[in-house]
């Protein structure tokens, strides 16, 4: 008797334990079903609504996220241009055709803008270089740049090729430790820009084909540069003096006023009489 009614004890417990297991698990449904409809209609209530003019400046973008306009990445270029029709020209990637579209879609008239195409503010090879060490470290110019004295010029381009690894479309070169620009692959994006530890290479509009520009960034002064440098800028001044209007001097580096960039003849008699030969042109159709 005492066996038996332990077992019938035990059944009804049993099934008291399944049915609260059953209850349990029927209320955990319910209410996450609850949370899932407030969660859906909270969505509802509080999503963004993509602008369709951004959306559609977005499906002719070309998606590199390269960051060349200055900004984020390409959502981020799209919204900003619906805002600030001057920005339609920053989109390196997209070029000339993608002004032409964005206009389009905005209902303007597109203007026509120079491309930015990357400069290299440096023209001296290896065998310009005076008292240049063998270096045997990591061959990155960022690792480079953090030891002293791998060329004697600290404005000097390192020639290691990060710009080169960091362009997305082959238009870097690396010629006897000197970064070169090929024009009729370059777009404008940036990165090397945002790759030189040395910030030699910057973004120009190339307001005409082929552009002037100063292949130097070096700020020491004369002697300094002629102890490592056959190709630097030693601030001479005579290219100021035969085309003020064009070039001025930051401290001892020559530099080009681009708003005023115009008699051509001033600037290549400046050229001509350069005693460092740093004016150089480039561009697709580089006489250099």
């Amino acid at each position: 008797m005492i066996c038996s009614g332990t077992i019938v004890l035990h059944n009804i417990l049993a099934g008291f334990s399944i049915s609260s297991i059953g209850i349990a698990g029927v209320t955990l449904l319910a209410v996450g079903m609850v949370f899932v409809i407030i969660l859906t209609i909270a969505n509802a209530k509080l999503k963004v609504q993509q602008d369709p003019t951004v959306e559609a400046i977005m499906n002719i973008l070309p998606g590199a996220n390269c960051g060349g306009c200055g900004l984020a990445g390409c959502g981020a270029y799209a919204e900003a241009v619906v805002k600030d029709h001057g920005l339609m020209g920053k989109c390196g990637p997209g070029g000339e055709a993608t002004v032409g579209e964005i206009a389009a879609i905005l209902g303007i008239e597109a203007e026509a803008s120079a491309p930015v195409r990357a400069v290299v503010h440096c023209s001296a090879k290896t065998d310009d270089q005076i008292n240049t060490v063998i270096y045997h470290g990591v061959k990155s110019c960022a690792e480079a740049q953090m030891v002293e004295g791998v060329i004697d010029c600290p404005y000097g381009c390192l020639g290691f090729g990060d710009c080169a690894d960091a362009c997305e479309f082959a238009a870097i070169d690396i010629d006897q430790g000197l970064a070169i620009i090929k024009y009729d692959n370059c777009v404008g994006c940036g990165a090397c820009v945002q790759t030189c530890p040395r910030r030699l290479i910057e973004l120009l509009p190339m307001r005409e084909d082929p552009l002037m520009i100063i292949a130097c960034s070096s700020l020491d002064k004369a002697k300094n540069v002629r102890g490592y440098c056959k190709v630097g800028c030693v601030g001479c001044r005579l290219c100021v003096k035969l085309a003020p209007n064009m070039f001025r001097m930051e401290q001892s580096l020559a530099v080009i006023d681009y708003e005023k960039y115009s008699d051509k003849e001033e600037r290549d008699k400046a050229q001509q009489k350069c005693p460092r030969s740093l004016m150089i042109y480039v561009g697709k159709k580089s006489e250099s």
